[in-house]
C-alpha cells in the first residue's frame, strides 16, 4: 500500500494531527473550514490521497490530503 503523505510529503499515520492550508468548503453543509484549522486523531482510509476525520462543527469528514500539512 502506498504511504499517506500530507501536501509536504511528510508521511501520515493514524492519530496524527493535521492543520488545513486552504479554506475548504464542505459539501452538503454551510460550513466552510477555515486555513490553519487543527485537526486532531485523523484515521487513513485506503486511499492515500485521503484521511477521515472529525472536525469541531462537522463528523466523519473525509479530506484530500492535498490540503493539510502534518501538525
Amino acid at each position: 500500500m502506498d504511504d499517506t503523505k500530507d501536501s509536504n510529503g511528510t508521511k501520515l499515520a493514524d492519530g496524527d494531527s493535521v492543520t488545513l492550508i486552504k479554506d475548504l468548503k464542505v459539501k452538503g453543509t454551510s460550513t466552510t473550514l477555515k486555513r490553519g484549522t487543527l485537526i486532531k486523531n485523523i484515521r487513513l482510509t485506503g486511499d492515500p490521497g485521503e484521511i477521515e476525520c472529525n472536525a469541531e462543527k462537522v463528523k466523519g469528514l473525509v479530506l484530500k490530503t492535498q490540503f493539510l500539512k502534518k501538525a
